[in-house]
Formats: structure tokens, C-alpha cells, sequence
């Protein structure tokens, strides 16, 4: 499978969602800035079987057991009519550790590395409990800041359809979709395929209090050649609260869990974290 026929069905799914969308023009669009995390995670991370992945590209896998600082920016830009929801964003997370041990050099660890690019289409067919529910389409571009100590950058194209839930009190997104990827990190490039499960959710259980969750399972299916570090399965998944100390600034602890196995090992890698977290978050309306 190549990128071009990974994409393609997708942009025509989108076009015809578009279509039919404008025949409803019942309620006015609203665009918004959604400035979902800005923020500065400190936190202590143990890593499982770290050796095994001491080549893989996935970070998260390969660091070391340490205690980490790392910065987070995620970003959406949100349009909604009624029958549609159309997100345009940006991920980026990057946490570093430096170790001078006496009488040794210096010594710089990567802990996270990401950034990703994001559309993600979605249009209601249906509507229950307060629930949007219909077909999605989602196009995605993962890179990194900088390359992993005994890897090459992470450079991936991914596309995805399927089916969400959205818009809701509390289900923000649930999802399950297809998955194509063009993975360009290694040489020759590899085209897979997956399934995924995917959520985010939110809960204000009281006024300046908010609990939320958000991740995904992805399933590799098929893969067109073989790179020993390229994953089998992936688990990747945080909880959070958010305490607000004023109108855009929140500031409470948060766990994060990655867990993965790549083609070459014998055993899973996991990674989980338990921090805090000091955040801006903002909502602008444009339009």
C-alpha cells in the first residue's frame, strides 16, 4: 500500500462530506482557537525492558529510568456547523535530561519527542444522549524535534476512516477507524496497515475542577517490508487533573502510559509516568 492510495480515498471522503454538508446550513459555523495544553511537565518516569529497545525509534521505550522536565503545546483550531466538525492542529512535546557525573563529560538523554501535525474530519449522520455520532477521516504527520541516540528521526505520513462519536458533555471523541502508514523513518520506506481505538474525554465534576483522558490502541496489520523496530501493537494513554489557579493557568498531577512491542523483540516495552503539570489553556472564538 503507498501513501498516494492510502490518501486519496480519504480526500474524497472528505470532499463528500463537505458537499453534503453545506446542503444544511441551518445553524451558523463557529471557528475557534483552542489552545488545549501549554505547559511544563515535571515527573518521574520507569522504564520496562529498555535494553531490548535500546535501537527503536520510540523514545518513550528506550530512554532511561530518570526524573524528567518537558515541555507540552497542543493547539487546535476547531470549526463546527451542525452537521460537521472540522479540527486542524499541532502536538509537540519534548523533554530532556542532562547527567554530569564527577570527572565525566557531561551527558543528554531524550525522555519525549514529538511533534505531530493533525486534520481530522468528522460528520453526523446521527444524534443521541446529547452525542454526535458518524464517519471520520483523519490526516496525520509525526516527526521529531531531533533523532533518537542510535535511531534515525521519526518521519511518518498516516491516514485513517472510520467511524466516531463526538461533541458530547463528556465524550469528547471516541473512534475506530483504519489505519494506512507511510512510514518514511528507515530506508526502503515501509507502508502499513492497522486498526485503532481512540478516545478523549473530559469530566468538570465541580466548578475549577476537571478530570480528562485521552489515547489510543493501534493494531499493526500488514507491513510491506520488514524493519525490526517497527511495531507490532501500541498503547498509548494519560489521565489528568486540571485544577484551576485563575481563568487560563490550572496546575494538578497527571499519569501517562506507553506500551508497545516492536517486531524484533522478545518482550513488551512500557513507560509510565506519574508527574505534574503547570498548564495555560484558552478558547478563542474567530468567527
Amino acid at each position: 500500500m503507498s501513501l498516494k492510495k492510502t490518501l486519496l480515498p480519504l480526500c474524497a471522503l472528505l470532499i463528500s462530506f463537505q458537499a453534503n454538508a453545506q446542503e444544511n446550513t441551518a445553524s451558523a459555523p463557529t471557528l475557534k482557537a483552542n489552545f488545549r495544553r501549554v505547559g511544563l511537565e515535571m515527573s518521574s518516569t520507569s522504564i520496562n525492558h529498555s535494553r531490548e529497545y535500546k535501537n527503536s525509534p520510540v523514545t518513550q521505550l528506550s530512554t532511561d529510568s530518570q526524573t524528567v522536565v518537558k515541555g507540552v503545546f497542543d493547539f487546535m483550531l476547531e470549526y463546527n456547523r451542525e452537521n460537521l466538525q472540522w479540527n486542524n492542529g499541532v502536538y509537540a512535546e519534548y523533554g530532556e535530561t542532562k547527567v554530569k557525573p564527577v570527572d565525566q563529560e557531561a551527558e543528554k538523554n531524550e525522555s519525549a519527542d514529538k511533534i505531530l501535525f493533525s486534520s481530522d474530519y468528522a460528520h453526523k449522520l446521527f444524534e443521541f444522549g446529547g452525542l454526535k455520532f458518524g464517519p471520520m477521516a483523519t490526516v496525520e504527520y509525526q516527526t521529531e524535534f531531533t533523532a533518537n541516540e542510535g535511531a534515525p528521526r521519526t518521519k511518518v505520513a498516516r491516514g485513517k476512516a472510520g467511524l466516531k462519536l463526538f461533541d458530547g458533555d463528556i465524550i469528547k471523541s471516541l473512534y475506530i477507524a483504519a489505519v494506512g502508514e507511510y512510514d518514511m523513518t528507515y530506508k526502503p520506506h515501509v507502508s502499513k496497515s492497522a486498526a485503532e481505538f481512540g478516545w478523549r474525554l473530559e469530566d468538570t465534576p465541580r466548578e475549577g475542577v476537571q478530570y480528562s483522558t485521552e489515547g489510543y490502541f493501534r493494531r499493526y496489520l500488514s507491513y510491506n517490508h520488514y524493519i525490526g523496530t517497527d511495531l507490532i501493537y501500541d498503547l498509548n494513554a494519560t489521565a489528568r487533573m486540571d485544577v484551576q489557579m485563575n481563568t487560563t493557568l490550572t496546575f494538578g498531577p497527571y499519569m501517562s502510559y506507553r506500551y508497545a512491542r516492536s517486531r524484533e523483540a522478545h518482550v513488551s516495552g512500557s513507560n509510565f509516568t506519574i508527574g505534574v503539570a503547570f498548564t495555560y489553556k484558552d478558547l478563542f472564538n474567530l468567527m
